[in-house]
């Protein structure tokens, strides 16, 4: 007897099909459901400076990263040559991973419902951090704030950027968009 695996929709992307796209077409008044403004990727940055002088530090923070997303992460290399920080071209100093598909709707749905309010004193994610362009850009200081990073096994805490990068066309349509989905935006008067 063979069993046949059935492929399940995230829960977000469920989320955003079922209610979200009918509630922007509404807002904005769309002609065509291809106008509403969809995620297209999420960009997770380290910067690892600390690379220069610990050779580790490359490994240990590919493997925070491979946790926390499910894929493995480019590494980042200098293109120029800085002596001042005793940097020289082709030194790694960075780690990058894009997520689209459903290994993206899972890491929206974890950051947003589990890492987030996990962190101390959490009131929301500021709403300033959007680009002009319709993407919102958002930093952690640390990676402890995942459920899969174990705090005895890590070697030092380090930041991360995460990217959400939509098809929305101004910074309006990008908020509802992920207001809509849940993200847990800082209220006006708290800010």
């Amino acid at each position: 007897m063979s069993a046949v695996a059935v492929k399940e929709t995230p829960r977000l992307q469920q989320q955003y099909a079922d209610s979200v796209v009918p509630e922007l077409l509404k807002e904005f008044d769309y002609g065509n459901v291809m106008q509403v403004p969809r995620i297209e990727k999420v960009i997770l940055n380290i910067g690892l400076g600390e690379a220069i002088l610990n050779g580790k530090a490359i490994d240990a923070a590919t493997g925070d990263v491979r946790l926390i997303t499910g894929q493995q992460p480019i590494i980042i290399k200098a293109r120029k040559s800085v002596a001042a920080f005793r940097l020289r071209a082709g030194m790694p100093i960075g780690l990058k991973v894009t997520l689209r598909g459903p290994r993206m709707w899972y890491f929206l749905d974890k950051l947003m419902n589990v890492a987030l309010p996990r962190i101390r004193d959490f009131r929301g994610v500021p709403e300033k951090a959007f680009d002009g362009h319709g993407n919102y850009t958002l930093g952690l200081k640390e990676q402890l704030i995942f459920p899969e990073i174990d705090y005895d096994k890590i070697d030092k805490i380090r930041g991360m950027e995460i990217t959400i990068v939509t098809t929305a066309q101004n910074d309006d349509e990008a908020a509802s968009l992920l207001t809509r989905l849940g993200m847990p935006f800082r209220k006006r008067e708290a800010q």
